[in-house]
């Protein structure tokens, strides 16, 4: 998923537009993006949009409902109402602690359940204040339904007055909870940028979240989508040397080596992973792979 695009609830109009665009997937907000006032109206048209025929057939597209915080009188409405077979990931605000992201995931279980759903949404969790920082990793190998985390660094930073677009923050916490979700064998998700009109600040941003292991980064706006697709694919140089290193790695195999060189570089196992990784991705995303 290198591409994530937030569209309000409250916004049917942008629905179905959303659906048409490049993103790898679509985040319909329930939170932040919907006043206080309307989260009724927001919940209900959503709902009826998500059990739509152009909701269930053939976009292509991962469907994410961020829904409002556990702490909220939001939350079990909006999980009763959201949870149905077109609902890929429920995006999950703020949770502060392994107990919050169970408690998460047995509300989204049982509304799966009453919904006649085989399988529930799976959970991107947020990791957007110090104390969910602090036990990123707890919350990320909380539950089986966990399958991503997601930075939210307007909500880390500003209340206390770290600045936004300070390098060194953003790559403490980015590095942070990229060990975290690889400890627990999940994907990490970098999150919104909040500067429509500085795109190369959302590309800066996009690469180094790139360079620290992430997998692709939310869009507020469908501008930002061509830039994160970009980002988080790879590149064509990436894929030629990640062909080189898996054909010399099926060599070595067949000869007994451990360790080898690949274009003056020693290689073993880790790269291999790596490089194993980066084709897989290619061939997922429609890349000419070559013969390999």
């Amino acid at each position: 998923m290198r591409s994530k695009l937030f569209v309000p609830a409250s916004r049917p109009e942008l629905f179905a537009k959303a659906l048409l665009s490049a993103a790898d997937s679509i985040s319909f907000d329930l939170e932040d993006a919907v006043a206080e006032a309307r989260k009724d109206e927001a919940r209900a048209l959503l709902r009826d949009f998500l059990r739509s025929p152009e909701a269930l057939a053939g976009h292509g597209k991962t469907l994410i409902v961020r829904i409002n915080a556990m702490d909220t009188p939001h939350f079990e409405r909006d999980v009763a109402d959201i949870v149905c077979p077109a609902v890929h990931w429920i995006n999950l605000p703020k949770p502060e602690s392994a107990d919050d992201v169970r408690a998460a995931a047995q509300a989204v279980e049982r509304a799966a359940r009453a919904a006649g759903m085989a399988q529930a949404p799976r959970l991107l969790l947020n990791i957007e204040t110090p104390r969910a920082l602090r036990l990123a990793h707890e919350i990320a190998s909380a539950h089986p339904l966990a399958i991503g985390l997601q930075v939210g660094l307007g909500d880390l930073f500003e209340p206390y007055g770290v600045n936004r677009r300070e390098p060194a923050a953003i790559a403490q916490v980015l590095m942070s909870v990229r060990m975290a979700a690889a400890e627990a064998g999940i994907a990490a998700y970098d999150g919104a940028f909040a500067n429509i009109q500085d795109a190369e600040g959302f590309r800066a941003e996009a690469e180094l979240a790139c360079r620290l292991g992430f997998t692709g980064k939310t869009c507020i706006h469908p501008s930002q989508v061509a830039t994160a697709n970009a980002v988080f694919q790879p590149s064509a140089a990436d894929l030629a040397s990640a062909l080189k290193v898996v054909s010399a790695a099926a060599q070595a195999d067949a000869d007994g080596v451990g360790a080898y060189v690949v274009d003056g570089k020693m290689v073993d196992r880790p790269f291999v992973l790596r490089a194993q990784a980066i084709v897989a991705q290619a061939k997922a995303l429609g890349l000419t792979v070559g013969n390999s």
